[in-house]
């Protein structure tokens, strides 16, 4: 029989995913702790001393920020039905981020029945409202993050590439950077196989589109160091080779 452990509570601060948390088992009253696993081999040699390690057991490490909550857990003083914060979304990141995001976009085409895009086809502005996003950026510049944003292209460019380069005075005016890269110069960087972000050089939100480039709404979050470091080399490669949106002209 399933049973659902009692959420007591999670790490409010947590730099990364937020998943530092603490559960107690409603039945038995066992506790159950969501934490970074600990590998340093003298740390784990001083718990050693005192207790050791079976086979399938590990050591987690909580925050001592936490304490208040793990008081809780043991002291059994939380209140029923709490319920964590779920899984985390873009939007979530951007609200935490303290030092950078950085954006590397790879297609050439997006959701083209976008109605801005459609308007700007038809030879309107292509403007629409963006201040949904521009607020964020603005707010996340105004904490002092760095929101970098680099595009490789193909060339001659698509109508849909043509269109954002039109509305990227608006992304800068918030307070991106953006660069742009053709193709052709990027064709020996080994980059990733889906755009995404990157917070804080922590972590990354890759995300996903349909083969006509509109977006599934799939998304990928990792902070797996291996994952991370190979991005940051991607994103400051494509960086370093691309030109600023200024001087770039769309051919």
């Amino acid at each position: 029989m399933r049973v659902s452990l009692a959420f007591v509570g999670m790490d409010p601060d947590s730099p990364d995913l937020k998943c530092p948390a603490v559960y107690v088992h409603p039945d038995s009253g066992d506790f159950y702790f969501q934490g970074k696993t600990v590998t340093d081999p003298v740390t784990l040699a001083e718990v050693a001393k005192h207790s050791p390690l079976g086979a399938d057991e590990t050591v987690v490490r909580l925050p001592a920020r936490m304490a208040s909550i793990i008081a809780e857990a043991a002291a059994g003083t939380y209140e029923a039905g709490r319920i964590g914060h779920g899984p985390v979304d873009l939007m979530d990141l951007f609200a935490g981020v303290r030092h950078s995001a950085v954006h590397l976009e790879m297609r050439d085409t997006y959701d083209t029945e976008h109605p801005g895009f459609q308007d700007w086809l038809a030879g309107g502005s292509g403007r629409y409202d963006r201040s949904a996003w521009l607020d964020i950026v603005t707010s996340a510049v105004g904490r002092g993050a760095k929101i970098r944003r680099a595009r490789v292209v193909s060339e001659p460019v698509t109508d849909y590439i043509r269109w954002e380069h039109m509305l990227t005075d608006e992304n800068q005016a918030a307070g991106e950077e953006v660069r742009w890269l053709p193709r052709r110069r990027a064709f020996d960087l080994m980059l990733p196989g889906a755009d995404f972000w990157m917070f804080d050089g922590r972590v990354v939100a890759f995300n996903f589109c349909a083969g006509d480039g509109t977006d599934t709404e799939d998304e990928v979050f990792t902070n797996d160091p291996d994952v991370v470091t190979r991005c940051i080399a991607a994103f400051e490669q494509v960086w370093e080779r691309a030109t600023p949106h200024k001087d770039y002209q769309p051919s």
